[in-house]
């Protein structure tokens, strides 16, 4: 077996270390062709990484012209201890405001110290909700590595 699919991940684990996670590096595609990268709270909307940004926002316009992106999900510090998921995909933005605020609840709730009271935190949603768009990823390939196989015998 080589190195690279010694590392990667199975399903679940790719499943249970994106559901863990709460950031991800979002990649969209600029008007000349250049990547545009920016690091997003993220949700999970029938299990696919969903997120929420302002309508004027780089990003949002760039989907709305291009809707290919790419999610990167990162941790470990030394070499050893790197784990990631990197998710090509394209981009479908949310058209109803409920969905919307759904998506925005999500990302929300994920985020630290946001309010635990479901009703406050819904009016703070509600609130900055308001000029946002959301999007949820429709995956085509998924990479993943975990760097901590390495130290277990082949």
């Amino acid at each position: 077996m080589n190195q690279r699919a010694r590392i990667a991940m199975a399903e679940d684990e790719v499943t249970a270390f994106v559901a863990a996670s709460r950031k991800l590096q979002l990649g969209t595609i600029n008007p000349d062709g250049t990547p545009h990268l920016v690091t997003m709270f993220y949700g999970l909307t029938g299990g696919r990484i969903s997120f929420w940004t302002y309508g004027k926002a780089q990003k949002a316009r760039n989907i709305e012209r291009d809707a290919r992106v790419t999610c990167l999900i990162e941790a470990g510090e030394d070499y050893f201890d790197l784990r990631g998921v990197l998710l090509y995909g394209t981009a479908r933005r949310i058209g109803d405001p409920e969905g919307v605020l759904g998506v925005g609840m999500d990302v929300t709730r994920r985020m630290a110290g946001m309010p635990s009271d479901e009703e406050a935190l819904r009016g703070y949603v509600a609130e900055t909700g308001r000029k946002r768009v959301a999007f949820v990823v429709e995956p085509v390939r998924v990479v993943s590595w975990d760097h901590r196989k390495l130290a277990s015998p082949a």
